[in-house]
């Protein structure tokens, strides 16, 4: 199999530069290949700011994610429960897609656009049915950066109604800090796409004979949080409304996120892919863990709240209890702590 590439750089003399996927013109032979690129020429204006080492041209098919198969037709791709290095070059968080008869629907794209390229590829060794639509479960970054293929192969973007926003007001930053943390080069040509279908309360879609129910809930784990339900084999996308493993991250309301969890564990539905760990969980079991979390941060903030403790003094304390059943354990419970103690505070 062959797939058409064009070397990118930020500087030719300098560097960085990085091969990128055009999607699309995939063939069984170089010639097919070839062939499709003279048909159609490929839009480089995309990747606005990049420069060209030359034309585009054909090679082998590169670097594929590996997803596992949790259900009939859903494939995850379990990222690294770490933060974003240049060792793991950003694939710290879980993706995925689901196949119907006529379409393909993917779930999160990634931290950088090398993720969405290389989600393309797992996807094209399953099935070449197009992929209509990108479905971003909620704004950070990590889950949202990968999905310039997609939509360069013709993919409508949905999100929740407040994800546009979310985006516009974060992404000059965390670029910036992604670039640091990952390295230039793991994030040449990696974009912020456009929401084209915003989702106010719920939405669904076909894939042909397969539905997808999508539902937006109120400020929990984010201000954005959207969830994808394929009815067909009762696997929930919960993005990072469910952690395994992975310490929760708090950026939203923890009284609206434990809300929300009480509802996703009434669902029925056979199991959950969480945003990270997984790659899947029996549920509700798989969520018992998250719900202790939050009921003991809420009830530790309290507390501290309650004694007249200050908020420095309180972040040491709450939720300890916590720290042998999670991994990342110093790098999030801290922020988590304070964004607790600041909402709860002021009740």
């Amino acid at each position: 199999m062959f797939e058409a590439i064009v070397a990118l750089c930020i500087d030719l003399s300098e560097g960085p530069c990085r091969d990128h996927l055009l999607p699309g013109y995939e063939g069984e032979t170089l010639a097919a290949c070839a062939a499709s690129l003279s048909a159609r020429a490929p839009d480089l204006s995309v990747f606005n700011g990049l420069v060209a080492q030359g034309p585009p041209s054909c090679h082998a098919v590169g670097e594929a994610l590996d997803v596992t198969e949790v259900a009939p037709g859903v494939f995850v791709h379990r990222g690294a429960i770490a933060e974003p290095d240049a060792q793991n070059r950003g694939d710290v968080t879980n993706l995925g897609f689901v196949i119907g008869k006529t379409s393909v629907a993917v779930v999160d794209t990634g931290t950088a656009r090398w993720m969405g390229e290389a989600l393309w590829r797992a996807i094209r060794q399953r099935t070449d049915k197009p992929v209509t639509h990108v479905i971003i479960t909620h704004m950070h970054l990590d889950h949202a950066l990968g999905g310039g293929p997609f939509v360069e192969a013709g993919a409508e973007v949905i999100g929740h109604a407040n994800l546009s926003r979310a985006l516009s007001d974060r992404q000059a930053n965390y670029l910036e800090s992604l670039a640091r943390l990952v390295g230039e080069g793991a994030m040449l040509g990696t974009r912020v796409v456009a929401v084209d279908i915003a989702v106010e309360q719920s939405a669904a879609i076909d894939l042909g004979g397969r539905k997808l129910t999508l539902r937006a809930w109120p400020a929990a784990h984010t201000g954005s949080d959207l969830t994808v339900l394929d009815a067909q084999t009762g696997t929930l996308f919960a993005g990072d409304l469910v952690f395994e493993r992975h310490t929760p991250a708090l950026d939203g309301r923890l009284r609206g996120w434990r809300a929300v969890l009480g509802d996703l564990q009434q669902m029925d539905i056979a199991r959950v892919v969480p945003g990270h760990g997984g790659p899947s969980l029996d549920w509700p079991l798989g969520g018992a863990s998250m719900a202790r979390y939050l009921e003991v941060l809420e009830s530790d903030t309290r507390a501290a709240i309650a004694q007249g403790q200050r908020l420095g003094d309180a972040v040491e304390e709450i939720a300890q209890s916590e720290a042998p059943h999670w991994e990342l354990f110093e790098a999030y419970n801290p922020r988590n702590a304070t964004v607790a103690f600041t909402e709860l505070e002021w009740e």
